[in-house]
């Protein structure tokens, strides 16, 4: 008899352990609810943008307020998108550190998967968009489609009744920060038209502050919030988008806790500063920036011109193929396999997921039209039109496993003994109780 084959890794699997199932179901319950949020502060922007009242919509949203001394004079619509969302970015950051450190990326092997799914759900939908705009059009616009949005995408979730496995939950949170990680790489580096070396410089040079207070346990939040909004306002004025300051904050933040310690000083700032990013600062930014007058025309050019056809391809069918594409592929080349209990359809209906670009899409598309407002407006109103029929047509897939799911997930929380830990999980308790206890 020949040898035995190398046993197949497997993809897809439930998270390492009860402690990373809570965290992961903790963000994803904030996110949901501020999904709900975004999707209402959408609906509001398109109707508010639409009726009698839209020239006080326009109005409200290029209100300006700050001091010009600093070249912070801004309009509403511009501290929603720089300001507001510095928040979101920051706690991006964070998650993305966690990820790398104590989390699941931690092992190549596992990273390997979200990773590459992600960057090729990047790569792909930009192809798209400039293979659609190749014989005419704008390439201004290939950055567009390569952004998923996790709250809009929960959202839709719970809308649809749909209760996902933990594995799958853990895939699509890591998939988007990875995504929320080259969404800001291309933000500094493609958005940035000039740049002021001595502010980025002093930027820098707090963010190394940052890093040190955190090194040796400064704690209080007097220390840290003057800190990183002087840092934000100096990468604004440096010329890259003030987003970057926000990531770069998050991925310095300490996420190993010490033994005097019950929470790291990372997850304690994400428990408190998610909701405010999830349930505050994105769904007003979605207030300011979804307000597209939508009319027959509008919808029209969305199908015909060449710049909002490549977005909403790129992110219905760009998505789709680079993600299922990147996974197969993984799977293919790595000896790997889906976990026992899911199909490759439930990977498909991911892929269709991740087609909702929403709020770093239309950040984007601010970004890539600022001297066509026409572009402008008709970018986003494809961002919304990809973005909505992705969400239908996942949730279509999805809703077709939906039994499975159900199934997976009352296994995965049964607790027979009734001591509060999932039974799944009782092999993590018992090892981490014998490693405190030691030999003998």
């Amino acid at each position: 008899m020949g040898a035995e084959s190398a046993p197949r890794n497997k993809y897809f699997r439930r998270p390492s352990s009860l402690a990373e199932r809570n965290f992961i179901a903790d963000a994803l319950r904030t996110e949901t609810v501020g999904g709900a949020l975004l999707l209402i502060a959408a609906v509001v922007a398109v109707v508010w943008a639409n009726t009698a009242w839209s020239d006080a919509y326009n109005d409200l949203r290029d209100f300006r307020i700050g001091p010009e001394s600093l070249h912070l004079h801004l309009s509403l619509g511009a501290w929603a998108a720089d300001g507001l969302l510095a928040i979101f970015f920051f706690v991006a950051g964070i998650e993305l550190k966690r990820e790398l450190v104590v989390g699941d990326l931690r092992n190549p092997a596992q990273a390997a998967l979200p990773v590459v799914a992600a960057a090729c759900g990047m790569i792909t939908p930009a192809l798209f968009y400039f293979a659609v705009n190749s014989t005419g059009g704008s390439p201004d616009g290939w950055a567009i489609p390569t952004a998923t949005d996790i709250a809009f995408a929960l959202a839709v979730l719970a809308v649809i009744g749909t209760n996902l496995p933990s594995a799958l939950r853990s895939f699509l949170l890591t998939l988007a920060v990875v995504d929320d990680l080259g969404a800001i790489l291309i933000i500094a580096i493609f958005f940035t038209d000039k740049v002021d070396f001595l502010a980025l410089a002093a930027a820098a040079a707090l963010l190394v502050v940052f890093y040190l207070l955190q090194r040796f346990r400064v704690r209080g939040w007097w220390f840290y919030l003057p800190l990183a909004l002087v840092t934000w306002a100096l990468v604004h004025q440096s010329g890259i988008h003030a987003t970057v300051a926000g990531v770069a904050m998050g991925l310095l933040m300490r996420v190993v806790p010490d033994e005097n310690e019950k929470t790291s000083p990372a997850e304690h700032v994400e428990h408190l500063v998610r909701p405010i990013s999830a349930g505050l600062a994105v769904p007003i930014f979605a207030l300011f920036s979804a307000g597209v007058a939508v009319s027959g025309s509008v919808l029209a050019d969305v199908f015909t011109e060449r710049p909002s056809l490549g977005i909403m391809i790129g992110l219905i069918a760009g998505k789709v193929v680079g993600i299922f594409g990147g996974t197969y592929l993984i799977a293919r080349f790595t000896r790997a396999q889906l976990s026992d209990d899911l199909a490759w359809s439930d990977v498909f209906g991911m892929s269709m997921l991740a087609g909702i670009g929403f709020t770093v899409s239309l950040l984007i598309s601010e970004l890539a039209f600022t001297d066509d407002h026409g572009l402008t407006e008709q970018a986003k109103a494809a961002v919304l039109v990809g973005s909505l029929l992705s969400a239908a047509t996942a949730s279509v897939v999805l809703r077709i496993r939906n039994n499975t799911y159900a199934r997976l997930c009352a296994e995965e929380n049964r607790d027979d003994d009734g001591d509060g830990i999932p039974d799944v999980y009782r092999v993590d308790a018992d090892r981490l109780r014998d490693e405190k206890l030691g030999p003998g």
